[in-house]
């Protein structure tokens, strides 16, 4: 329901969380500025084919290859270490509150204004 869309949507659930995002991409992008590419590039592969839904980050399963895996994938995505490690502290400060769709779309918006 786009109604529901909002960009304080996390400010009384986790009112931290997109300054948390904001520093670990800083210090991402401040180690390596190819780290905002590669956010860049995981939220436009999550959001191209049946929309930001995070799924660009599912492991695989006994029955099922991830996205991560997929042929198409394996030599071309990266990133997925600094994801996990904003995920990490984000369910440090939120346990449970913030998505893994929402979390990539937030460090896509801050890596591109990091690198201008």
């Amino acid at each position: 329901d786009p109604s529901r869309l909002s960009l304080s949507y996390y400010s009384k659930t986790c009112p931290t969380a997109e300054e948390i995002v904001r520093a670990e991409m800083a210090c991402a992008v401040q180690a390596n500025p190819r780290n905002a590419a590669f956010i860049i590039r995981l939220h436009f592969h999550d959001c191209f084919v049946h929309g930001c839904d995070g799924s660009v980050l599912l492991d695989d399963t006994v029955t099922l290859i991830g996205e991560k895996h997929a042929d198409q994938n394996v030599n071309s995505l990266q990133g997925f270490e600094l994801v996990d490690r904003i995920k990490q502290k984000l369910e440090a400060e939120c346990p449970g509150v913030v998505s893994c769709a929402d979390l990539l779309a937030i460090a896509a918006r801050d890596a591109t204004i990091l690198v201008g």
